[in-house]
């Protein structure tokens, strides 16, 4: 077999190309994988392709298989669906999750891939990481039966929130966004959506996932007395003002951090190959889809980034393909 392979690396800040890959032959404990899809996540990935990675954050900011450092050269990503060409018995010929950057194969320890349910689909596979957050960010918030809630940003995770939400017995969840496309979102997952103007007030509970000073100022001014926002939101390098005086104090409120790259204290018990296995069971919904907004072919990749990283094609979950690779 070739084992030369492709991946996609940013150069620098800004531009990006795709370079040959030697592979190593897999040990007796190893998997080589042949890539289906992968994702780019809107949020962090254009924000490592800007440069955007503070420095005092570059080791808890590393992905799983990440090479070289920030902020360049470096080969980043984690959302990766293939199939195992091989690899030890049960796993030979299965579709995998993993947390691999965006190249046609590759070679990882067996137990750093995760079976992909029969009842999930390859191409909704690429959601599992954002899923994972997702997970991640409501066993942190720990929602009641009844809870009136938003979910403040609709991009990848912000709509994930909201899928796992619609679920959730007797909650009223309502999706904020400024973008009024997300309403269709919304409508697809089974929520209600509003413009942050319009959002419903006295909420038990806001998870913010917008990635800006006003949306998280937005989830304070939309909580009841002693309502919690949960703060999913990664600024990378950007400062951000709070209203932390008028009647945040007087009304309780409070600001909680949620992220992913530790399993939320309130599940202490349960390791991170459990919270992947769970999020992958959760994409049998097909309302997911609707949170895949575009896909191109991996050779485009390096058109592709910057054009999702300066907003010129806007995007939830961008779907890479490699049917085409060799």
């Amino acid at each position: 077999m070739n084992r030369v392979a492709r991946a996609f690396w940013l150069d620098r800040p800004g531009e990006g190309r795709i370079r040959d890959v030697e592979l190593p032959e897999p040990a007796g404990d190893e998997v080589l994988v042949r890539s289906l899809f992968s994702g780019v996540s809107r949020g962090t990935e254009t924000l490592v392709f800007r440069g955007g990675v503070p420095e005092s954050q570059h080791a808890a900011m590393r992905a799983p298989f990440q090479e070289g450092d920030f902020p360049a050269p470096v080969k980043y990503g984690y959302l990766n669906v293939g199939v195992v060409e091989e690899g030890p018995d049960g796993l030979a010929g299965r579709t995998v999750f993993c947390l691999y950057p965006h190249q046609t194969r590759y070679v990882v320890p067996a137990s750093a891939v995760t079976v992909v349910p029969d009842t999930v689909p390859a191409e909704r596979a690429v959601l599992a990481g954002t899923m994972e957050t997702a997970v991640n960010a409501l066993w942190d918030a720990a929602p009641l039966i009844g809870d009136r809630i938003a979910v403040v940003g609709g991009g990848m995770v912000g709509c994930s929130v909201a899928a796992l939400l619609a679920r959730f017995p007797g909650a009223k969840v309502q999706l904020v966004d400024a973008d009024p496309a997300r309403a269709k979102v919304a409508q697809a997952l089974g929520v209600d959506f509003a413009l942050p103007s319009d959002a419903h007030g006295e909420r038990d509970l806001v998870v913010h996932a917008s990635a800006t000073e006003q949306g998280l100022a937005r989830s304070l001014e939309l909580l009841t007395a002693a309502g919690t926002v949960i703060e999913l939101s990664w600024y990378g390098d950007r400062k951000v003002s709070l209203p932390l005086g008028e009647a945040f104090h007087s009304r309780r409120l409070v600001i909680r951090s949620s992220q992913v790259g530790t399993v939320s204290p309130r599940r202490a018990g349960r390791s991170y190959a459990d919270r992947l296995a769970l999020a992958l069971e959760l994409l049998a919904d097909p309302a997911l889809d609707a949170l895949v907004t575009g896909e191109s072919a991996f050779d485009e990749l390096p058109d592709l980034m910057p054009r999702l990283a300066s907003g010129e094609l806007p995007a939830l979950c961008h779907r890479i393909r490699y049917e085409d690779t060799v």
